[in-house]
């Protein structure tokens, strides 16, 4: 059963966002730079996409010992996390480049890296980004019933070792995306008439996830096995690849939104929430690593997700000057900037919440 849409409160007496979204456009109209990305975007795709291909063609084009094989495999999956958070991201946001053609293809990597471009758009642009954290609406918080993220989900006796068990779950996400998720998130958000923008065609929609997928799984399974690598091999490296992906990828997320102190609200019984969507957005999120310049260039700026959840159409090649303006205009009207100064920290939090939500919620 969907539940009733969340209304966002709409009195905000500290004129946050507004007092905000000036001071954040006077700062690109004085500096004379674009919201979108630059060279040193530019730069990071060109390095991403070697990091994620060139190994690849490596494999198929020279014979090499099982374990180097393997050892491409990770190093494709770290390339295909980098491609992910750095340029689909960007692009699905419309945030790579001024022009929509282009983010339109660097946004089209995503069926390269397994998924479908509808599904991702709807699922974090529509329902993560606007109802952030909340139990029942932001499916990044739906794990099954095999992890517990909010006090909000239905508790089971095997969420009590979750702290342990999750992180070996959390890399099966992209293979997941491939085998899976894909047509169950697509039947499901076809027949709710969701979309990211107009409505497409059902029928083109269907088509296009048949097709990408036919074509993902040739050049990653059957190519390889036609220019004689043994099949065993092929889908072990396969394997590899997404469990490295997914790893990366299931741990940034959850660093952001499923940490101690961040906030899971729900609506009261009249389907209003306490905030405006703008104030929502910090007390549901958290940066982690801020100052820590390879985590900031590795994950597309994901490390400041606050700045991201405010303006995710702003490039993140600008979050760590913008950081600034965001923490202090919070800070003078009294709500809350979560911050985490290290990694470790960060996945110290998220790991201490993962047990506190396993234990047996007290009966009221």
């Amino acid at each position: 059963m969907i539940k009733q849409t969340p209304l966002f409160s709409k009195t905000d007496s500290l004129k946050f966002f507004r007092t905000l979204n000036k001071r954040v456009n006077d700062y690109f109209k004085e500096n004379n730079i674009k919201k979108t990305g630059n060279w040193k975007l530019h730069m990071k795709t060109i390095i991403m996409f070697s990091i994620f291909l060139v190994p690849y063609f490596l494999i198929l084009t020279i014979s090499m010992p099982l374990w180097i094989h393997l050892l491409m495999t990770i190093l494709i999956g770290i390339g295909m996390a980098g491609v992910g958070m750095n340029v689909m991201h960007d692009g699905n946001h419309g945030a790579y480049s001024s022009k929509p053609w282009l983010n339109k293809i660097m946004g089209g990597s995503m069926y390269i890296l397994a998924g479908n471009v509808y599904n991702w758009q709807v699922q974090h642009n529509v329902l993560h980004h606007t109802y952030t954290n909340i139990h029942g609406h932001d499916e990044d918080l739906d794990a099954g019933r095999i992890i517990r993220f909010t006090e909000h989900a239905k508790w089971s006796p095997v969420h009590r070792f979750q702290q342990y068990y999750s992180i070996f779950l959390y890399g099966l996400l992209t293979f997941n995306w491939a085998i899976t998720t894909d047509f169950r998130q697509m039947r499901r958000y076809i027949k709710r008439k969701l979309s990211y923008g107009e409505f497409p065609s059902p029928f083109k929609l269907w088509t296009t996830l048949v097709i990408t997928k036919i074509i993902y799984f040739a050049l990653w399974l059957i190519l390889p096995m036609l220019l004689g690598i043994v099949w065993w091999e092929v889908l072990l490296g396969f394997f590899i690849m997404h469990y490295t992906a997914g790893l990366i990828l299931s741990v940034v997320f959850q660093l952001a939104h499923v940490v101690e102190d961040i906030h899971h609200p729900q609506p009261d019984e009249n389907g209003e929430l306490e905030n405006t969507w703008a104030v929502h957005q910090l007390y549901t999120t958290a940066n982690f690593a801020p100052k820590n310049k390879i985590v900031n260039w590795y994950t597309g700026g994901l490390n400041h997700q606050i700045e991201h959840h405010i303006f995710p159409n702003i490039s993140h090649i600008h979050y760590s000057k913008i950081g600034e303006i965001v923490k202090q205009t919070a800070m003078e009207c009294n709500l809350p900037y979560y911050e985490f100064k290290t990694m470790r920290s960060a996945v110290y939090s998220h790991f201490k919440h993962l047990k506190e939500m396993g234990q047996k919620p007290a009966i009221a």
